[in-house]
């Protein structure tokens, strides 16, 4: 498998440093994007080629392009972090690497190389390092890679030709005046993915099918939408983004993947942070009964959240046709903040990085 080299072809006039200390103050979340971008073709029969970082702009696309009529589609999210000493460094970027290979398999796609994969990665953060917020904070940098299918014609097939592009943008802390739990829907009446689907794939038709039930949730007052298994519609899965981790004092349990939940890089992360601080950490099956019955009954005693936007997201109430309870007493738990802070000082090079997770950029 060839390993193509990209070439750089830098923007003669990128943002000023003005402007962009400007957007580093207040940047939110996807609002802002950094000067380049890098683009990699793939074509059948000839494999990956073409590599370049050029300045971010719009991509072409004609109106019969495969996926904007078939879906063929996949993406990661990552995040570059300011290091004490100012260099930059990016978190676990070999994980998100093999479940994009992952993803595309699934979806019939074309495999980039774990080594491309970074490497675009480098050579985006490299160029763009001066948009990497300063050390201290949660602020970092999202970097994005995405592939979609670019050939052109209606038939319905695995196209002959991809396109994969990397683009970044300055993130700001997800909490900005402190870690609030946040409230969650119940959809009983909805699933996001069956075992055998693509729930396990990182592409974006997952997410527009959580679309509508997101929507419900805000019309009960949520944040977030949870969702059931397909076959039983009783065992805990996911939320629309982020995977679940369920307290029980020392304990710490995810839901078990089952072929209909994202293997999030976050997910895997928090299950060896927490066994390095002393807690027993495991994969294992959660009805919906079981999470009402032990929050009542106070063996439950915490639940949360986690992805790579947020990190870790307290959950305060649980909302469904049913009625509704409350974790933690609406606040966020001891054993949440603590895997919180510990898994952020790892990334932002404060901790100890024992599993070898961060991949520094100089």
């Amino acid at each position: 498998m060839t390993t193509p080299t990209i070439e750089l072809k830098p923007s003669s006039h990128p943002l000023s440093a003005t402007e962009r200390e400007r957007i580093l103050a207040g940047p939110g979340f996807g609002r802002y994007f950094t000067d380049h971008m890098v683009t990699i073709k793939w074509t059948e029969g000839r494999g990956w080629h073409d590599g370049e970082l050029v300045p971010y702009g719009p991509l072409s696309l004609d109106p019969a392009t495969n996926v904007l009529h078939y879906a063929q589609e996949i993406f990661e999210g990552l995040k570059a972090y300011r290091q004490p000493d100012g260099s930059v460094a990016t978190f676990r970027p070999d994980a998100n690497a093999r479940r994009f290979q992952a993803s595309a398999r699934r979806l019939a796609m074309p495999e980039l190389p774990v080594e491309t994969f970074i490497e675009a990665c480098d050579v985006l953060v490299q160029q763009d390092k001066d948009w990497v917020p300063a050390h201290g904070g949660e602020e970092s940098l999202y970097l994005r890679p995405f592939m979609i299918a670019t050939e052109v014609g209606l038939g319905v097939k695995p196209a002959n030709e991809y396109l994969f592009v990397v683009i970044a943008s300055p993130a700001g802390a997800y909490f900005a005046g402190g870690v609030k739990p946040v409230s969650i829907w119940l959809s009983e009446n909805r699933v996001r993915a069956v075992p055998g689907g693509m729930g396990d794939a990182k592409t974006g038709g997952n997410y527009a099918a959580s679309l509508l039930a997101q929507a419900e949730a805000a019309v009960h007052g949520c944040d977030q939408v949870a969702y059931l298994d397909a076959v039983e519609h009783k065992w805990v899965e996911e939320l629309g983004g982020m995977n679940l981790y369920f307290v029980y004092g020392d304990k710490i349990v995810t839901p078990t993947l089952t072929g209909s939940l994202l293997a999030g890089v976050t997910r895997d992360s928090l299950l060896s942070v927490a066994r390095d601080l002393g807690h027993e950490a495991e994969e294992a099956r959660v009805s919906i009964d079981q999470w009402r019955t032990d929050t009542e009954n106070g063996t439950l005693t915490e639940v949360f959240a986690c992805g790579t936007a947020a990190v870790i997201t307290p959950v305060g109430t649980v909302k469904s046709a049913g009625g509704e309870w409350t974790q933690s007493n609406g606040e966020p738990g001891k054993v949440t903040l603590k895997l919180r802070e510990a898994l952020l000082d790892i990334q932002r090079g404060v901790a100890e990085d024992r599993h070898g997770w961060m991949h520094p950029l100089g």
